[in-house]
């Protein structure tokens, strides 16, 4: 069976500007991400009869108006999955008990926000590490979707962060170990160091392309553009999951109020009708290659179902 999971972080506009060492303009759509990218996330899942996975964040959830959004969203069969309380990019730095409230927050949160408590989570940054899998595993979290195997990302990261210092700014993003670009690329059981094989809890890693390990996630597909993306979704044909991942910043675009971010955020220049075209196409491509959409959670029980026995039949590249 092939299937394919796509997810949403949804960060909120802030942590864009975090990210480029930028401070936040007064005239700046905050909650832009909930308030009109949520919206037009469902609009499209509908369309295209998906169900989404939203790794939500726990402050953002205490406004009235997005646990309303995301109770919404749950109802309708999407699922909430955990992206901490606060989206510290340095959650993986942090003591281990200022690592475990993190966590531990998100989880309490969007239970009282939704109902249930989350089962999947997914840190910020995909940067991860030994002590953040045994918080998870110790907290009853049944999978985690945070590696991301990919070269060409890890480089533009790390070159991105310096270019910014060099500027005189401090972003707020960390770069991962390298040692994660040796991770496997389709779902396996973390072992110590977390980039090989164990036992231990379930990571679905983000998605990569077969052979070259290009990046097949939101901003990647955007920048390529309707044909491009194809070109990239049918590089991924042939994996037993294709985890999709997007962020709310891939259906919103300048005319959202976002011009602070557009001189440092390409993506943002592109306009919402051409993105949303992309993620349909790259959805069809994928629809007409056999693959079954379900959330996260749904492939973990696929996955996983044995619970944390040893993972050795899962396939990956």
């Amino acid at each position: 069976m092939r299937l394919c999971a796509v997810s949403v972080d949804l960060d909120e506009i802030p942590n864009y500007f975090a990210i480029h060492g930028l401070s936040v303009g007064t005239d700046t759509p905050v909650t832009a991400v909930y308030d009109v990218a949520v919206p037009r996330l469902l609009g499209l899942a509908k369309g295209q009869r998906i169900p989404l996975t939203f790794f939500a964040v726990g402050t953002d959830v205490l406004r009235a108006q997005a646990a309303q959004l995301l109770r919404g969203a749950h109802q309708a069969g999407h699922e909430i999955a955990n992206h901490t309380k606060s989206h510290r990019y340095d959650l993986v730095r942090l003591p281990r008990e200022e690592l475990c409230a993190e966590i531990q927050g998100g989880i309490r949160i969007l239970k009282e926000a939704i109902g249930e408590a989350p089962v999947g989570a997914r840190a910020p940054g995909y940067t991860v590490s030994d002590e953040y899998f045994r918080v998870l595993e110790e907290l009853g979290v049944q999978y985690d979707s945070s590696v991301f195997p990919c070269p060409t990302y890890w480089v533009a990261k790390a070159a991105k962060v310096l270019a910014i210092r060099a500027q005189g700014r401090r972003s707020q993003s960390i770069v991962d170990t390298p040692a994660v670009l040796a991770a496997p690329t389709g779902p396996y059981r973390v072992g110590t160091p977390y980039w090989r094989r164990g036992v231990g809890l379930l990571e679905l890693p983000i998605q990569v392309t077969r052979g070259l390990r290009l990046p097949f996630l939101g901003t990647s597909l955007t920048l390529a553009g309707p044909t491009g993306a194809r070109v990239l979704a049918r590089m991924c044909v042939g994996e037993p999951l294709v985890n999709l991942e997007l962020h709310g910043l891939d259906v919103l675009g300048k005319g959202d109020g976002l011009e602070g971010l557009e001189g440092h955020q390409p993506d943002v220049r592109i306009t919402v009708e051409r993105k949303l075209e992309t993620l349909q196409g790259v959805i069809e491509e994928l629809r007409d290659a056999g693959y079954k959409f379900v959330t996260l959670g749904e492939a973990a029980r696929v996955f996983a179902p044995a619970g944390h026995a040893a993972g050795a039949a899962l396939r990956s590249p």
